[in-house]
């Protein structure tokens, strides 16, 4: 007879090591996998990825960058970017030109089509922040945000 083998229990998000008890590392890792889910589910219907999205809306904050600054903006390799703007010039959301000085550098900007489409993108995750946000105040929000911050910049990696 085969012997019987006991499956460990895993718990459910919020329960033992994946919950308060947990370590931190894996709990941002454990928050920021739901978020990527609840977003892609979010843009999906615009047939937008979260990638995308992301390139959109750095572009809105500050335009004219280049690929290479959208690659560190967005937390992207290069070579990820290059296929993202093309897919983007594409579908005619952004254009590319090159630099007024540095002709070899290719300026990205966001089109009218691509500003309407950040909109809409907007629209959709706007109830996907707002759940992240409900049950702070403004004050733990900023906490929170500070937090964050503080951690990405601690090591100088980024």
């Amino acid at each position: 007879m085969g012997k019987t083998i006991n499956a460990p229990i895993i718990p459910a998000v919020g329960q033992g090591k994946r919950g308060v008890d947990g370590h931190l590392g894996y709990l941002l890792r454990q928050a920021h996998a739901a978020h990527r889910i609840r977003m892609e589910k979010a843009l999906g219907e615009l047939d937008v990825t979260l990638p995308q999205f992301s390139v959109l809306t750095m572009l809105a904050a500050y335009p004219g960058a280049s690929g290479a600054d959208l690659a560190r903006l967005s937390l992207l390799t290069p070579q990820t970017m290059s296929v993202i703007v093309h897919n983007l010039e594409r579908a005619g959301a952004v254009s590319r030109h090159p630099h007024p000085i540095h002709g070899r550098i290719q300026v990205i900007e966001l089109t009218e089509a691509g500003r309407q489409l950040l909109d809409a993108c907007r629209a959709r995750v706007q109830p996907v922040e707002a759940a992240m946000d409900s049950g702070l105040d403004e004050a733990g929000q900023q906490l929170v945000r500070a937090w964050l911050v503080r951690l990405a910049e601690g090591d100088g990696v980024l």
